[in-house]
């Protein structure tokens, strides 16, 4: 009789803290997971706890916590072995664990031993790394369990005992510490198939990436894995799901869809994966549409506002962000105000209330007219003689952020900022203005993304009007402005935000690529003549490899500049 083994893969959104909302989750998707026949289920990287947990897990009270939801679990877990990601204190050292837990108790803990600590991952800041494989049996399969990055990381050369490579039998748990790189070390001591553990954030390409680098390890090791990632936003990341199984040959046998929950069931008869469904991929205008509005939902869901206000300018920017808005939270949660002044256009006025109607979302005009002359009044003495300037200009963005935070206060609603990649990089923002605001929805989206995203969007249901994506962008602050007048180009200016800041290329190495000179000195003077504003911002969704968030950390007070040739 063949060898049957159901895998459930439990592609879950988490919240950090909610010990037991996430235990809740985890016993529900496992009762299904049994109802579906799955004699083992997979949880994400630190599922219990949600991820990342950031500076709780410097805090004693945390891990009792932690644990105490741990035992939670093992006593209601029956008929199905779990293995679940969670924080865990031994002997006053703290680790990224995994527990596999079965029969109402847990039988053995893994201890992640690789740790991240590049672009937004800080875990040797917490953590210890462990030493030790851990594998168990299911039916007539060992599986090995590894967390994240220790699959991510080179194998490297194993250092082995005299024992390598014996399996301990009494609870399935092999605890044999070897010196080495973990997927090695789980095959040496068994393993036939590698279970992974995954928080892995979202960026372009990273499905891409994530898929070659686990072929990888499945060529060097001969396993096959099963990888689950989570899913949900959490502050400016996003988790993508994109759940997986790879055979011994390295072929994706299953793979659960992006950017929401699921619970996969991968099938393995006699050592070997079965075939199931594996999701298309999508255009990355679709991906990062999608992680836009996974990353609003959860941000808006999960921090308990009723719902979101955005300033609405007839501009491409806030016509993308009220898209975002209104198909992550319903038009029923958002509100759209416009607030024109005398350089207001009538094609402004016009463009955002089709927009709105479009999306069928409350809107509200606020002249600040008013508000602006009566400013100007009270200044007047102070701005005797002098000419007109971005003083004036900012006051009208201010008086702007000012009306839309009263509005919050009132009425306990978020305000969504509108500000894009391009004008974060450059300081093209008003500090206090339209910089003002609980969260950042298309802060790592390039102007000539924005547009890409824009046309997406329209092609699913027309909501922005032709003339917002063709006319040239304007603030809007004085006569005639447009954003030309104060930066290169947009396709320059991404172009050159893409490299230096994005890819970590020296000025001159841009130059020598052909961007202009004149052009790279003043977009990267203007970058770190910025970062004072950007560190005042507020959070935003991080959808590129590096975004001006965790993973950019650069010294406001600072004189080094890299030479130009």
């Amino acid at each position: 009789m063949a060898s049957v083994v159901k895998i459930a893969i439990a592609q879950i959104n988490c919240i950090v803290g909610d010990l037991a909302g996430n235990a809740a989750k985890i016993l529900k998707y496992c009762e299904d997971a049994r109802a579906a026949g799955a004699n083992l289920m997979l949880t994400p990287e630190l599922a219990l706890c949600g991820y990342p947990p950031e500076d709780l897990l410097l805090r004693e009270g945390f891990y009792r916590d932690c644990d105490k939801a741990l035992q939670h679990l093992a006593r209601e877990v029956t008929g199905i072995t779990l293995v679940v990601g969670h924080p865990h204190q031994d002997n006053g050292k703290r680790y990224n664990a995994a527990s596999v837990i079965g029969n109402g108790r847990i039988m053995g803990t893994y201890y992640k031993q690789t740790l991240p600590n590049y672009t937004v991952f800080d875990e040797e800041r917490y953590f210890e790394p462990g030493d030790r494989p851990c594998v168990f049996q299911v039916g007539e399969t060992q599986f090995g369990v590894n967390i994240c990055e220790d699959t991510w990381g080179p194998l490297g050369p194993l250092n082995t005992r005299p024992d390598a490579g014996k399996v301990h039998v009494g609870i399935n748990i092999c605890a044999d510490a070897w010196e080495a790189k973990a997927p090695r070390a789980a095959r040496e001591a068994g393993a036939q198939v590698l279970l992974s553990l995954n928080a892995s954030p979202y960026h372009m390409g990273k499905q891409v990436s994530r898929d070659d680098v686990m072929r990888e390890r499945v060529t060097e090791t001969g396993m096959a894995l099963v990888y689950a990632n989570l899913v949900g936003g959490q502050d400016e990341l996003v988790f993508d799901g994109a759940s997986f199984a790879l055979d011994r040959r390295g072929e994706k046998v299953h793979q659960l869809p992006l950017f929401e929950e699921a619970l996969g069931l991968v099938t393995i008869v006699d050592g070997e994966l079965q075939r199931g469904t594996v999701s298309e991929p999508q255009p990355v205008e679709a991906e990062v549409y999608k992680a836009l509005c996974l990353g609003v939902r959860d941000y808006v869901g999960k921090n308990r506002f009723p719902g979101a206000i955005i300033g609405l300018s007839g501009g491409v920017d806030s016509a993308l962000t009220l898209c975002v808005a209104r198909d992550a939270l319903g038009a029923e949660r958002v509100r759209a105000v416009m607030m024109p002044s005398q350089y207001t256009s009538r094609m402004s006025l016009e463009d955002s209330r089709e927009i709105a109607r479009n999306l069928g979302v409350r809107y509200d005009e606020i002249p600040i007219g008013p508000a602006f002359d009566a400013f100007l009044g009270l200044l007047a003495k102070e701005f005797a003689g002098l000419p007109v300037d971005a003083a004036e200009e900012n006051l009208q963005a201010r008086i702007r952020g000012t009306l839309l935070m009263a509005l919050s206060n009132k009425f306990g609603s978020i305000v969504l900022t509108t500000g894009n990649k391009s004008e974060m990089a450059v300081g093209y923002a008003t500090l206090y203005g339209d910089m003002a605001g609980g969260f950042a929805v298309i802060k790592d989206i390039l102007k000539t993304l924005v547009y890409r995203l824009c046309e997406y969007r329209n092609d699913i249901e027309r909501a922005i009007p032709e003339r917002v994506l063709t006319r040239a962008p304007s603030a809007e602050l004085r006569p005639d402005q447009t954003d030309q007048d104060s930066l290169p180009p947009y396709d320059v200016l991404d172009a050159i935000i893409s490299a230096y800041m994005e890819n970590d290329l020296s000025p001159a190495e841009m130059v020598a690529q052909g961007l202009d000179v004149e052009s790279v000195k003043r977009v990267v003077e203007m970058i770190h003549r910025s970062e004072y504003k950007r560190r005042q911002a507020p959070i935003g969704i991080r959808i590129t490899h590096r975004g001006f968030g965790k993973d950019w950390r650069y010294p406001i007070t600072s004189r080094y500049r890299e030479p130009y040739g």
